[in-house]
């Protein structure tokens, strides 16, 4: 058969298949809930293959199951993902770290480097809508699992590849960790105190973004694949990720040569817009414009700054910053945290408390969120994770299955997703191609 045929036949059938799955899905999940919301979600449906480990991929990958996706993390036989181990702080034998970005998957331990686990991975990718990986470029390539390889046998794939600084270049070749990413970009030459050391944000916001670029980018490749019938490629960075994030800092520089510096918790153009000491802890305060400035210096008892010509406008206030800003640090030191937030109260300035973690998980809005996500795993009992960051009118992101221990689904993906007989899982077991953890 004619190759191009062959290929405009494939397209048609998986076209077929996705109406096909798109209208069971409809008569299957139309269904509302106990609060009127339908229970059916976005990816319901949706197969995806996770080859990722640590957390920008994982961190995508979640996402698309809380969204409804059916996610098959392949791991290591014995290992797993490498930050199983990362801790203490340990929650029985897992660490809170890999807990916290593993949630609504199924976990099967295939050794890729075994012939017969790289064929059981290709398979995999035949029946799956979504692969994501982070290896070393190339790495999968070697082991016939990349994405031209895949593409032949799996046309409907999105395949997306995450790595340090992407697919090619002439860093292509270096492997991505978010510190070094981090500092590469310029991240942390903005970030830390005014006139100290560059600092690493407190999480890895570089891995983060990232995971959020491959998770969109993800979504626009389905709804490409709906529009064309074809699979594509996705090349997701954390070079690209971060540079993109600097967003006007980057502009500043580009058009107008402006080098930037560090501010700790100030911004460079706008005062006062910083945070301040106060008698038991910090507050940040935001007076983006002349009258929220004027309303400072009210809630002060300092308005004779918002008479001084030297502060006058947010032009002039940039100027002259050092001295305003020891004249308002003087006066927070004076009262405490909560009594400032009371004295702001209504006046429309914005204006927090720098929380520390435990006040951030005692705030009656984050609970109100849904920010704290609790379930039930198989080894590490009763735990809880940061939930999801986006609410939706029509469903709710509420019942999540609990992280995997290592192979949890070995068997149960291989029987039901593949159809594999007793005798050839029996095989793959004995020859250690892939493991089943005793907990499934």
């Amino acid at each position: 058969m004619d190759a191009k045929v062959l290929s405009c036949l494939t397209r048609l059938r998986h076209s077929f298949l996705l109406v096909k799955t798109d209208c069971s899905s409809v008569r299957r999940t139309f269904i509302p809930d106990v609060k009127g919301r339908e229970t059916i979600r976005p990816l319901d449906g949706v197969r995806v293959l996770d080859l990722t480990r640590v957390l920008a991929g994982p961190f995508a990958t979640m996402i698309l199951g809380d969204l409804g996706a059916e996610v098959t993390k392949v791991e290591r036989p014995g290992s797993g993902d490498d930050t199983r181990t990362w801790g203490p702080p340990f929650v029985g034998e897992e660490s809170a770290y890999f807990l916290s970005v593993n949630r609504n998957k199924k976990s099967i331990a295939v050794n890729l480097k075994d012939p017969k686990g790289a064929k059981l991975v290709t398979e995999l990718a035949r029946v799956s809508d979504v692969l994501v990986e982070n290896y070393l470029p190339g790495k999968l390539d070697q082991m016939g699992l990349g994405y031209t390889q895949l593409s032949e046998v799996a046309p409907q794939l999105i395949y997306c590849s995450i790595s340090g600084y992407g697919q090619t270049g002439p860093q292509s070749h270096k492997p991505g960790y978010d510190s070094i990413a981090s500092a590469v970009s310029g991240m942390m030459h903005i970030t830390g105190s005014e006139d100290g050391d560059p600092v690493r944000p407190g999480v890895a916001m570089t891995d983060l973004a990232t995971g959020l670029y491959a998770q969109g980018a993800v979504m626009a490749g389905l709804l490409w694949r709906q529009k064309t019938g074809r699979g594509l490629h996705i090349d997701c960075n954390l070079l690209s990720s971060q540079v993109a994030c600097l967003t006007h800092i980057a502009a500043n520089y580009l058009n107008a040569g402006q080098e930037a510096r560090r501010w700790g918790t100030a911004h460079e153009s706008i005062v006062p817009y910083q945070g301040f000491r106060t008698k038991d802890g910090y507050l940040v305060v935001a007076a983006g414009n002349d009258l929220q400035f004027i309303k400072v210096c009210k809630v002060l008892s300092l308005n004779e700054l918002a008479e001084d010509p030297k502060y006058k406008t947010n032009t002039l206030r940039v100027q002259h910053r050092r001295d305003l800003l020891d004249l308002l640090a003087a006066r927070f030191s004076e009262e405490p945290t909560a009594e400032w937030l009371r004295r702001f109260e209504g006046t429309g300035v914005p204006c927090g408390p720098i929380n520390t973690i435990q006040q951030v998980f005692s705030d009656p809005q984050v609970a109100y969120n849904g920010l704290i996500m609790e379930m039930v795993h198989p080894t590490s009992g009763r735990i809880s994770v940061p939930g999801p960051a986006v609410r939706f009118s029509s469903f709710e992101i509420d019942r999540p299955t609990p992280p995997p221990v290592i192979g949890q689904h070995t068997i149960e993906v291989l029987r039901d997703t593949l159809g594999y007989s007793d005798d050839v899982i029996n095989q793959l077991l004995a020859s250690r191609t892939v493991t089943q953890n005793a907990v499934h």
